[in-house]
């Protein structure tokens, strides 16, 4: 009996190996040539990436042998295989033992695994003695208790391992039946990635792992502290974990002598100025700490060396000057920051590409492309830029920098203010005199003279003072006529006209105007300055007194008239009451003809009244005189007060 099962159980395991081995002869045949395993990095983080060869299933559909598992890829190189559990394990180790040195079967990748842990070593152990060099397996389950596995690492041909979303369902295990296990691996890369792995351990001896890549895992501060036996390392990933200590992490780095790239992004990493200071390995030429927690102090902690350095989408506000001399540095990345302004260059003599999107820069520097000459491409794009005149300056730089600035024009939108929301920034510009404050200071100030030269002319040149201290006067002597008569509602008349003339015409005044209407018939009492003006009150307000006691003005027009300064006082009153009482009180007689360029101009009133008015003109010939003096009678014609009246009497 226990014969016919061994027969059985053998004639079923050659039954498989029978069909794969035909299927390999066949599509070894289909194949024209192989396709080569990339040794680049990967989008995923890793630096291989396995190509298989067609399927043989010419229909698409996966093809499942009598062993239970799905035979997703099957070619003479590479073989893939899905749902493997503890029912086919066995029939699984057993047909990779018979892939040893000479097979050409060299990338393995198994999904959907679900088997014991002892089960699971044996797939890894058989795997290494094999002539496989790559080795991916996906969605691995961990059925039973982890226990203690002698694992042979001799003999080998493995490269790279790829373990992706390994579950461990024992949580109580030692850490030197799991994780030593990986960490003595004699291979250049391997990837552990989305498997929930708190720690891994320093490799016992000197590691040969160029390329190691942990990410999406838990792993923290404490990983590789004090390791000396990774000096072979080159790439190291560590990407979504839970690191927290910046400077833990580069004391981490500073015994690996051969690491170039590290990435780091996406943890929890602080760094603080007054912590221990950072330690970082020289060989180290690339960084990306994007997505953490760092802050401005962060340039107190970074590698001397480095070439690229991503601080992507952290807390940055500001670049400080003088706390990190990079000399080395090339490439940064600050965008997703809260950085105010474009950085300088002082500290980042070589840098040539600098990202800044998406930031809080409201008006860049214009300066930057002067202190920063090597930079051959800038990404500023996606900031609320205020369009203003600082930003015009950038504008003009950007326009003569060459096509330096990476997403130009459609990156550059303004945000500020409300009214330019959404206008690119190439269409947006001001006037040189708006931007230019000097000069917009200047232009006021000259403007500022000239208007204050101009009205200083027309003042002058209009006799404005004159005015309006003749305009004071006149108000001072209203005010104290109200205060010495303050029961008077108006002043009462005492003449019938007031007389205004030059001194040198007082001749014709007092031998014929004053005898011709002071006597005779109708007599007129005439107000003159000679015997009316109060003694004590000054002349201004006398002429004012006498103006406001008179029915009407009398001006005796002539080139003396309108060279007396008295004389203009006294018809600037006059007319002064002719518009403030609406009265026909002004009587002109153009004793002499007065030629235009005689009139100053601050007798611009007399041109308009002789224009606007009719005035009577002092007749040569003696026939006509009497007329003259019946018109100026009638034009002087009205009762005045009895008390006038007597005077008049006493004058005749």
């Amino acid at each position: 009996m226990t014969q016919r099962m061994t027969f059985v159980r053998n004639f079923f395991l050659y039954k498989c190996l029978f069909a794969l081995t035909f299927w390999n002869h066949v599509s070894l045949s289909l194949e024209d040539e192989l396709i080569s395993v990339s040794n680049n990095f990967s989008g995923d983080g890793s630096n291989q990436k396995i190509e298989s060869l067609p399927l043989l299933d010419k229909n698409g559909d996966e093809s499942k042998a009598n062993c239970d598992w799905v035979v997703i890829t099957n070619t003479t190189e590479s073989l893939s295989l899905s749902e493997i559990k503890n029912d086919n394990v066995n029939k699984l180790v057993a047909l990779l033992s018979n892939f040893r040195q000479g097979s050409m079967l060299q990338n393995l990748t198994l999904t959907n695994v679900s088997v014991n842990w002892n089960a699971l070593m044996d797939i890894f152990q058989t795997v290494w003695h094999s002539s496989i060099e790559y080795f991916n397996i996906n969605n691995v389950t961990q059925l039973s208790d982890v226990e203690r596995y002698d694992f042979n690492y001799s003999e080998t041909f493995m490269k790279a391992l790829t373990v992706n979303k390994i579950l461990i369902t024992d949580l109580y295990f030692s850490q030197d039946d799991i994780y030593r296990i990986f960490a003595d691996m004699n291979i250049a890369d391997m990837t552990i990635s989305d498997s929930e792995m708190l720690h891994m351990l320093c490799p016992s001896s000197q590691s040969p792992l160029r390329y190691l890549n942990f990410l999406k895992n838990d792993l923290t501060d404490l990983l590789f502290q004090n390791c000396n036996n990774l000096l072979q390392l080159e790439t190291l990933i560590l990407q979504k974990n839970k690191f927290e200590r910046l400077s833990k992490v580069s004391f981490m780095t500073s015994h690996m002598k051969s690491l170039k790239y590290l990435d780091m992004s996406s943890n929890l990493l602080r760094h603080d100025g007054a912590e221990v200071q950072c330690q970082w390995a020289e060989s180290l030429t690339e960084l990306d700490l994007s997505s953490n927690q760092l802050a401005d102090a962060v340039f107190e902690c970074l590698p001397v060396n480095v070439k690229k350095l991503s601080l992507r989408n952290n807390q940055i506000s500001n670049v400080p000057k003088g706390v990190a001399e990079l000399k080395s540095l090339e490439e940064l990345n600050l965008a997703s920051n809260r950085l105010a302004d474009l950085p300088g260059c002082s500290d980042f003599t070589s840098l040539q590409f600098l990202n800044v999107e998406m930031n809080s820069i409201l008006t860049p520097s214009a300066e930057f492309f002067q202190s920063c000459p090597r930079v051959r491409e800038l990404q500023a794009g996606h900031n609320p830029f205020k369009c203003s005149c600082e930003l015009q300056d950038f504008i003009g730089v950007v326009r003569r920098s060459g096509g330096r600035l990476f997403g130009w024009p459609v990156a550059y939108v303004c945000e500020y203010p409300e009214g330019l929301r959404g206008t690119e920034l190439k269409d947006f510009h001001l006037s040189r005199l708006a931007c230019n404050t000097t000069l917009l200071l200047v232009t006021a100030l000259l403007l500022t003279l000239l208007l204050v030269a101009a009205v200083a002319f027309l003042c002058i040149y209009l006799d404005v003072p004159w005015y309006v201290r003749m305009t004071w006067q006149w108000t001072q002597t209203k005010r104290r006529a109200w205060h010495d008569s303050p029961g008077e509602e108006g002043t009462m008349l005492q003449f019938h006209a007031f007389i205004s003339y030059s001194e040198r015409d007082s001749l014709w005044v007092k031998n014929e105007l004053m005898p011709n209407l002071e006597k005779g018939e109708g007599c007129v009492q005439l107000c003159q300055h000679e015997r009316n003006f109060i003694p004590g009150k000054s002349i201004v307000e006398n002429i004012i007194n006498c103006i406001e006691k008179s029915y009407k003005s009398i001006f005796v027009l002539s080139p003396n008239f309108v060279q007396s300064e008295w004389c203009h006082y006294e018809l600037y009153f006059a007319h002064h009451k002719l518009f403030s009482e609406n009265s026909n009180s002004l009587i002109l007689i153009l004793l002499e003809p007065i030629p235009p360029y005689l009139i100053p101009a601050r007798y611009h009133k007399l041109k308009a009244l002789m224009a606007k008015r009719t005035y009577l003109e002092w007749p040569k010939e003696r026939s006509k005189r009497a007329l003259f003096w019946a018109n100026l009678r009638a034009a002087i014609s009205i009762n005045l007060p009895t008390a006038a009246e007597n005077r008049c009497g006493e004058t005749v």
